[in-house]
């Protein structure tokens, strides 16, 4: 995880020091921290949902196994 977090770092800076001209290490970091947390909410989005069915089945299960 540390590895792809230090990957898109320095693709971040890349690009924007590329296309922005963006040398300050302030600008660089707020927007590696905003494109970090995109990424975790976007995993967030596509996880949880799936994580939630199951939590569900296995709480039937367990009601199932009460009754």
């Amino acid at each position: 995880m540390l590895t792809l977090i230090l990957t898109i770092k320095v693709l971040v800076e890349a690009t924007l020091n590329k296309y922005f001209g963006l040398k300050s290490q302030k600008g660089v970091t707020i927007m590696e921290y905003a494109l970090i947390a995109a990424l975790i909410s976007l995993a967030a989005i596509l996880i949880l949902p799936n994580v939630g069915t199951q939590i569900t089945a296995i709480y039937q299960q367990i009601l199932d196994a009460l009754s």
